[in-house]
């Protein structure tokens, strides 16, 4: 399965139309804050064995940031390059970390994954739209 970070990113971003005065996508606060909470979240079910991904539901608001990108004006190769980038991708990374680090996530402990994926769930945020707690 592809990490859902990479599924949003990639299904969403395709295909904009030209651009006009457009500040970069790296700027683009709609759009890095719901990469940033997808990679949250995938890396929140990726280390919690109770929480999963809603993959379809992801899917559906990939749609929605597609469509929102297209409607700001983004060509698809200003698309392509910002997913293509390295750099970006790491400074996603990076501030999905920091927030994980922030609210007392560690690598060496599943269980911190659990509970911040069951605040996220129960806080009805953007995070916590992406998973669902395992049956």
């Amino acid at each position: 399965m592809k990490a859902l970070g990479t599924v949003l990113i990639a299904a969403t971003l395709l295909s904009a139309s030209p651009a006009v005065a457009l500040e970069p996508l790296s700027q683009e606060k709609y759009v890095n804050d719901r990469l940033i909470a997808a990679r949250i979240a995938d890396r929140i079910r990726r280390n919690c064995p109770t929480i999963d991904a809603r993959i379809l539901y992801a899917y559906g608001e990939a749609r929605k940031l597609k469509r929102y990108a297209e409607q700001k004006g983004y060509s698809a190769k200003e698309i392509d390059a910002f997913l293509d980038s390295k750099t970006e991708k790491q400074r996603i990374y990076a501030v999905a970390e920091d927030y994980l680090k922030r609210k007392g996530v560690r690598a060496d402990n599943p269980n911190s994954f659990c509970v911040l994926g069951k605040q996220e769930i129960a806080a009805k945020n953007l995070i916590g739209s992406f998973l669902v707690a395992k049956k």
